[in-house]
């Protein structure tokens, strides 16, 4: 069992929000949905909004909400550095519910000097802290 294990590190500017040994982790970068395991080939990759999948040995999978960073992978080795981490307890589902409706009016409007970018970002977000927070 211990020689699929790789270290799994997330940092936030806040904390580091994980650190330990893992058989699987699965996230959303700018090219899609990555499942990693030990032995992957190296890669370094931008992070986009979405739930994150932490699956530690004998353990039931953890998963939280990743916004926005960077992605490296080593062969026995993978470091996260996350603009925001956030468990699912953490995440206010009310407030996300609500970005999530003020991005999605925004983007329908699509009023002048409507930043279209900024509120798909926020719609992104919004949704990824929802999923998360999903039990």
């Amino acid at each position: 069992m211990a020689d699929n294990l790789f270290k799994l590190k997330i940092i936030s500017p806040e904390r580091t929000f994980y650190e330990g040994e893992v058989t699987m982790f699965e996230c959303r970068t700018t090219e899609g949905e990555i499942g990693i395991l030990k032995n992957h080939i190296p890669l370094t990759a931008v992070l986009a909004p979405g739930v994150a999948r932490i699956m530690e040995p004998d353990k039931e999978n953890a998963k939280a909400a990743l916004i926005s960073g960077f992605i490296e992978i080593l062969q026995d080795e993978v470091t996260v550095l996350a603009e925001i981490a956030e468990w699912p307890d953490e995440i206010d589902v009310k407030r996300a519910e609500e970005a999530k409706i003020r991005a999605q009016r925004r983007l329908q409007e699509k009023a002048t000097g409507t930043n279209l970018a900024r509120a798909t970002l926020a719609l992104q977000r919004s949704i990824a802290r929802i999923e998360a927070a999903k039990k």
